[in-house]
């Protein structure tokens, strides 16, 4: 198959998708509660998608419960067995060659007509399954399952063209250019719970530069991710390019990794998780054809650092925004705070009393803040925290300290205070509204820039609060590589595809800087090419000539 190519054509502008406010009585929310109240009066049957047909599983039953709200059964589905797995790795490796010769405008108009059909019709079904299936509130679904969404397959073609036109200069007589080749195989995206954005991102990112794709989403999240690949298929995505596969993650894993084709794994999740996946890899290393490209981001331990000179508003503010929104379950959470003693006194009695007064419930609620964590397993998890935290006598609860599974999965937001700044409280990642406080004596703010640097293994984000510009350049210079992204004068949360490229280094992953061109460049295998438009007929050089 030919596609004629009459010139070279200017891509629309990429732009951010404006954030929608949800005023009482407008039509946006109208349009919201009624998709809310549709997706809760239904269970939908959620399959797998292999080669652009439904596959059900016949393995274990999944069920999708609203986290806020266990009796709300959303969807349903079945894991595919090992079988149907390699079915989908074989569908992905069959559609590659059509797909990779595919013009590039033309596998960016798909990714492009996604995000307008998401940024109209389907808005409010990818917000409400996001708002139900992970509990978000209103204002984070909206951040999340449309704009950043949105933004990514925007961005995404946008930064793909810059890479595309970057070739290399050539000198008389010769033309060299650069073929950005697709990787020589299939990719593997292993996606989370928390973020529908991220698991839209982390198959299509690579689908757009011609990759094909094997895509297990999360359990948790399988409400969202399956209308995410129905918008797609609606979009005009072709069959096999993108195969969707439900099920347990190891089990899928284990025949992904066996397979001789994988030539790269793009993850977002827990760092145990992506170190499994780094040793399967190498411990199959021998069968593969090429070395797999590993991206991942994975946990965060994020600071909050105060100057004397802080704002003691922007950073109360900053604090239960930062923790607490989405119940304190995202990798960049703000979840240990070094605070001067000369703002803590103050601080305090206002910071507990905001985060004691945020409302926790049903999101369809439009008031309320958040919701419930995701499921009985973070919980548990978080109860344990709390319940070690009340009875450990170097940690004072200030905040919350409480939880409840009477009805859904809820954690009240908690502050604790403790003053041995190497408590675990201020190392371990626990994915949750927790947050961790070291007060520290004003003289003290340089060594306390170290503790913020080298207590946790992690590097993902950030924040420094401050007025004093001299202190922002220490914080800045200290902090360099303890963070990947970093804050000034803001929450370490809520960066922006186009504006700030996301990821961190450390134990939070190889900092690929997703929704950016850092990114794709990943999904690519350059090819140089020389052309040599009069080639030289004789071996013999000048200085080979007869004579002194």
């Amino acid at each position: 198959m030919t596609y004629p190519v009459d010139g070279v054509t200017a891509l629309p502008e990429a732009y951010n998708e404006p954030v929608r406010e949800y005023r009482p009585g407008g039509a946006d929310a109208r349009a919201l509660r009624a998709e809310l109240t549709h997706q809760l009066g239904q269970t939908v049957e959620i399959p797998s998608f292999v080669n652009g047909r439904a596959l059900h599983g016949g393995g274990r039953r999944i069920e999708v419960r609203a986290p806020h709200d266990r009796s709300a059964l959303l969807g349903v589905a079945h894991g595919v067995s090992a079988q149907q797995v390699n079915e989908a790795v074989d569908a992905a490796v069959a559609a590659a060659p059509v797909w990779r010769e595919l013009p590039f405008d033309e596998r960016a108009a798909i990714f492009l007509r996604a995000a307008e059909l998401l940024a109209g019709p389907w808005r409010a079904r990818l917000n409400a399954a996001t708002m139900l299936g992970q509990s978000k509130s209103v204002q984070q679904a909206e951040i999340d399952s449309a704009c950043e969404l949105i933004d990514f397959w925007r961005y995404n073609v946008s930064f793909a063209r810059q890479l595309l036109t970057e070739q290399p200069e050539s000198s008389p007589g010769v033309w060299n250019r650069t073929d950005h080749r697709p990787l020589e195989g299939f990719v593997y995206a292993v996606t989370p719970f928390n973020f529908t954005a991220i698991a839209g991102n982390l198959p299509t990112a690579p689908a757009l530069m011609g990759n094909t794709v094997v895509w297990k989403p999360a359990a948790t999240q399988l409400l969202a991710a399956h209308w995410t690949m129905e918008l797609l298929r609606e979009a005009g995505l072709p069959d096999g390019v993108i195969n969707l596969v439900v099920g347990d993650a190891v089990e899928v894993t284990d025949v992904v990794l066996s397979r001789p084709e994988l030539a790269g794994i793009h993850f977002t999740g827990s760092t145990t998780v992506f170190r499994g996946l780094w040793q399967g890899v190498a411990a199959n290393l021998e069968t593969y054809r090429a070395y797999p490209r590993l991206i991942g981001e994975t946990g965060g331990k994020d600071f909050v650092v105060a100057h004397p000179s802080a704002d003691p508003a922007a950073l109360r503010t900053a604090l239960v925004r930062g923790a607490f929104e989405f119940q304190g379950q995202k990798c960049s959470a703000a979840s240990r705070a070094y605070l001067p003693r000369s703002l803590w006194t103050a601080l305090r009695d206002e910071l507990a009393a905001e985060t004691e007064g945020l409302s926790f419930g049903d999101v369809a609620d439009f008031t309320t803040f958040g919701g419930a964590v995701i499921d009985e397993r973070a919980f548990r998890r978080l109860d344990a925290v709390i319940s070690r935290s009340h009875a450990d006598d170097a940690v004072n609860v200030i905040a919350g300290g409480r939880t409840d599974d009477s009805q859904g999965w809820f954690v009240r937001p908690t502050i604790v205070e403790c003053a041995d700044p190497r408590h675990d409280v201020f190392a371990t990642e626990y994915f949750g509204p927790f947050l961790s406080v070291y007060v520290y004596d004003d003289a003290d703010y340089s060594g306390v820039l170290d503790l913020a640097a080298n207590t946790s293994p992690y590097g993902l984000t950030g924040a420094i609060f401050s007025r004093d510009r001299h202190a922002v350049v220490e914080a800045m210079r200290a902090l360099r590589f303890a963070a990947g992204n970093f804050y000034v004068n803001d929450k370490p949360t809520g960066a922006v595809v186009g504006q700030q490229p996301f990821g961190g280094g450390r134990a939070s992953g190889t900092n690929d800087k997703a929704g950016s061109v850092l990114n794709l460049q990943r999904w690519v295998s350059p090819r140089s090419i020389k052309e040599t438009f009069v080639p030289p007929h004789d071996h013999r050089y000048p200085h080979m000539a007869a004579g002194e």
